[in-house]
C-alpha cells in the first residue's frame, strides 16, 4: 500500500464553492452548509453506482463513518462519478454522509483532477487544515477501519509495528479472541471458549462457500478431517467466513463438522490481513504453540490427504521427496487413467485406449469454447498440430480437457478440434487440473513419449515458435533460441524512430504489440523501456521480423480473462 502524501494545502471553503452552489446534500436532500466542514477532518469519496468495487468498499466505509462520526471531528463528501441524476439518489440513500449536488457538474469535475483520480473507488483523506493526509484512503480504510484514524502516514507506521509485535507474539487468543468475544461457535450454535482450542493444532479455513473450488476443498476437507478425528488426532478446524449472503452461510455452518467464527465478525476480515490472504480455499495451520505452521496446506491436503498431516516443515520435505520419485516414475498411464477410466474419445464419442498414445507426445489442451483466449489459440494450435502431424503422423497427440460449462458448449467447441478429448464431466479433468496447477486457461501440458512432463508452458511456446516448438523441450528451445540470434545479428543495437523522443534498444520480448502497426509481436522488438513503447523489426527497419493479429477478447461472468488469459474470479 502506497502511502502518497500532497504538500499542497488546500482551502475547503474554496474548492467546493461554485457560482451556483455554496452547500452539500444530505442523503434527505436538506442542504448543509459548506463552512460546516471548518476544523473537520474530510475525506472525498469518489464513487458511483455502477462500480462493482465501490459497491463492495460503501458498507466498508459507511460502518467506519458510523464508529468515528459521534467524535465530530471527521466528515466524509460523496463525489458521484453517476451519469444521471436519478442513480445517484438512489446510491447516496444508503450514505450517511454529505455530498456535492450531482448538478454541480463543475465542482465534481473540478475535485477530480485536483485529487488525481484516474480510478473508482478512490478516497482522498484531508486534515483539519486542508492538507492532504493521503489519497490511498480506500487502502487504508480496507486494511485498518477505524483504527487507522487519524489516517496519517504515522498512524499507519504505528499499526504496521504493532501487526509485527502481534506476530513476534502470536497466540490463538491473539488470533481469536476480540474485545466483544472469546470464543468460537460449532454448528449447532452452541459458544465454545477458545481456551479449549489452545494446546491443539489448528486450521483456519478461509472459505467462501459460493466459489466452486471451496465447495469441492470443503469435501476433501471434511473427509481428512473425519479420519483424524477417527485416530484420536489433537486437531481442530475454525471456519473463517467470507460470505455475504448471511442465509446460505447459515446453512451451510449447519453441515460442518467443525467450528466457526460467527457470521460477519470482525476479526474474519482482520485474519485476511494478517495473513495476506491471496488465494480461495486457504487452510492456515497454527501449531499447539500458537505459531504459524504453514500458511497454507489446501494444496498439500488436495494432492496427499490425510498422509499431509501434522504440516510440519519435516513433513513437508517427506512429501516433496515423494512428489520427486512420482514424477521420477510418471507414465501416460498413471496420468490419464484412473480407476475404469482408461480412455479418451474422438469426436463422435468412439472410446481410444490410453495405451494407443504411449510412446507419443501427448499435449493436455485445458480449454473452454466461452474463454475468448481459448478461442483465439485454438487455429494457432490446430495449425501447429497439423505441421507437426504431416512431418511425423505417429509422435504427437492432443487431448482437450473441457472447463465448459454443459454438454452443448462442449461437443459445440470439441467439433472443431482434429484431436482427442477427455469425455465432457469426466472426474479426470479435475484431478489432472490440481496436478498441473491449473489456475487460468488455455493451458498447455505437454507429456514427453517416456511419460514424463516436458513443460507445463507448451501454450506459449506454440504462440512464439508455431510447430517449430516441437518437442518443447528445452533443448529444442535452446536451439530456436540461437537460430534466432542468428536472425538478429547484422541489426543496429539501437534505432530512431521519427515519433518517438528516445532510442529504441533491440531487445528479447515474449509477446508485445507494436506501437506502429498495432499488431503482435514475439522475440525481438526495438523497446523503450522508460515509455514502455515496442517496435517490430520490420517496422523499425523495413523487412525483417514477423507479426500476427489478435481477436479482440471480452470476458466470461466467474473468470477474468486479461487478453491472454483466464483466470477463475
Amino acid at each position: 500500500m502506497a502511502d502518497s502524501v500532497d504538500v499542497t494545502i488546500h482551502d475547503v471553503l474554496s474548492i467546493l464553492s461554485s457560482p451556483d452552489t455554496h452547500f452539500l446534500l444530505k442523503n434527505n436532500a436538506h442542504q448543509v452548509g459548506i463552512d460546516s466542514l471548518k476544523g473537520k477532518k474530510i475525506g472525498f469519496y469518489f464513487s458511483a453506482s455502477w462500480c462493482g468495487p465501490c459497491q463492495r468498499f460503501t458498507p466498508i466505509l459507511a460502518e467506519v463513518y458510523n464508529e468515528l462520526s459521534p467524535n465530530g471531528d471527521f466528515e466524509v463528501v460523496f463525489v458521484s462519478a453517476d451519469e444521471d441524476e436519478e442513480a445517484f439518489k438512489n446510491y447516496f440513500s444508503k450514505m450517511p454522509w454529505l455530498a456535492i449536488p450531482f448538478s454541480d457538474t463543475e465542482t465534481r469535475n473540478s475535485l477530480d483532477e485536483l485529487f488525481h483520480v484516474n480510478g473508482i473507488p478512490h478516497l482522498a483523506l484531508l486534515h483539519e487544515t486542508g492538507k492532504v493526509i493521503t489519497e490511498d484512503g480506500v487502502d487504508i480504510i480496507r486494511d485498518y477501519g477505524a483504527e487507522g484514524y487519524p489516517f496519517t502516514s504515522e498512524r499507519v507506521q504505528e499499526l504496521k509495528d504493532q501487526e509485527e509485535e502481534a506476530k513476534r507474539n502470536q497466540s490463538l487468543r491473539s488470533l481469536l479472541v476480540s474485545r466483544s468475544r472469546d470464543f468460537v461457535i460449532s454448528s449447532d450454535g452452541n459458544k465454545i471458549p477458545i481456551s479449549e482450542l489452545e494446546g491443539k493444532t489448528v486450521g483456519l479455513y478461509f472459505c467462501a462457500t459460493s466459489y466452486r473450488s471451496c465447495a469441492l476443498f470443503t469435501q476433501k476437507l471434511k473427509d481428512v478431517y473425519k479420519k483424524l478425528k477417527e485416530k484420536g488426532e489433537n486437531i481442530e478446524v475454525v471456519f473463517i467466513p467470507l460470505d455475504d449472503e448471511e442465509e446460505s452461510l447459515k446453512k451451510e455452518l449447519e453441515s460442518l463438522p467443525w467450528l466457526s467464527l460467527p457470521i460477519k465478525d470482525k476479526t474474519c476480515a482482520k485474519l485476511i490481513q494478517y495473513f495476506e490472504l491471496s488465494e480461495l480455499p486457504t487452510l492456515v495451520i497454527i501449531g499447539p504453540d500458537g505459531k504459524t505452521l504453514h500458511p497454507n496446506v489446501a494444496e498439500a491436503i488436495e494432492d496427499h490427504g490425510i498422509d499431509a498431516y501434522p504440516f510440519t516443515p519435516e513433513k513437508f520435505v517427506e512429501l516433496d521427496e515423494i512428489a520427486k520419485a512420482k514424477e521420477a516414475t510418471q507414465t501416460l498411464e498413471s496420468v490419464l487413467v484412473s480407476g475404469g477410466q482408461d480412455f479418451v474419445i474422438k469426436n463422435g464419442g468412439e472410446k481410444i485406449p490410453v495405451s494407443e498414445l504411449e510412446g507419443k507426445t501427448v499435449l493436455l489442451y485445458f480449454s473452454a469454447h466461452w474463454c475468448p483466449p481459448c478461442r483465439a489459440f485454438l487455429p494457432k494450435l490446430i495449425d501447429a498440430y497439423h505441421k507437426i502431424k504431416a512431418q511425423d503422423k505417429d509422435t504427437l497427440e492432443v487431448v482437450f480437457l473441457s472447463s465448459d460449462r454443459d454438454q452443448d458448449s462442449f461437443d459445440e467447441f470439441f467439433a472443431g478440434m482434429p484431436w482427442l478429448a477427455l469425455p465432457f464431466g469426466d472426474s479426470r479433468k479435475e484431478i489432472l487440473s490440481r496436478k498441473f496447477k491449473v489456475s487460468g486457461i488455455p493451458m498447455l501440458v505437454a507429456i514427453g513419449p517416456s511419460g514424463r512432463t516436458v513443460t507445463k508452458e507448451a501454450r506459449d511456446l506454440i504462440g512464439l515458435y508455431g510447430a517449430d516448438a516441437y518437442p518443447f523441450t528445452e533443448e529444442r528451445i535452446k536451439e530456436i533460441e540461437a537460430k534466432n540470434d542468428d536472425i538478429a545479428k547484422g541489426w543496429p543495437e539501437k534505432v530512431t524512430y521519427e515519433t518517438h523522443e528516445h532510442e529504441l534498444v533491440l531487445s528479447r520480448r515474449r509477446i508485445y504489440y507494436c506501437d506502429d502497426c498495432n499488431k503482435e509481436g514475439h522475440i525481438w522488438s526495438y523497446f523503450c523501456e522508460e515509455c514502455d513503447f515496442d517496435l517490430h523489426p520490420n517496422c523499425a527497419l523495413g523487412d525483417k521480423g514477423s507479426v500476427n493479429s489478435k481477436e479482440e477478447e471480452k470476458p466470461n461472468d466467474g473468470w477474468v480473462c486479461d487478453g491472454d488469459v483466464c483466470t477463475k474470479a
